[in-house]
């Protein structure tokens, strides 16, 4: 993934082969909530807020299971 650099307590994140709508669509499966924005510039990134360490760490098992 490519993170830009962040000062909040959210992450913008891209991935060089993955869609992001599709891996939007696969964690919110697995009940992980992360948002998408199908607007220019940003289409190819997803919005990840930080959570607790427990949510971090569904969301790291939970992309390397794609």
């Amino acid at each position: 993934f490519e993170v830009i650099p962040s000062k909040t307590n959210f992450l913008f994140a891209s991935h060089k082969t993955m869609n992001a709508a599709k891996i939007m669509e696969s964690l919110r499966a697995k009940g992980i909530i992360v948002r998408h924005f199908s607007k220019p510039k940003i289409d190819k990134y997803l919005r990840i807020s930080i959570g607790t360490d427990d949510q971090m760490a569904r969301l790291i098992e939970a992309l390397k299971a794609l």
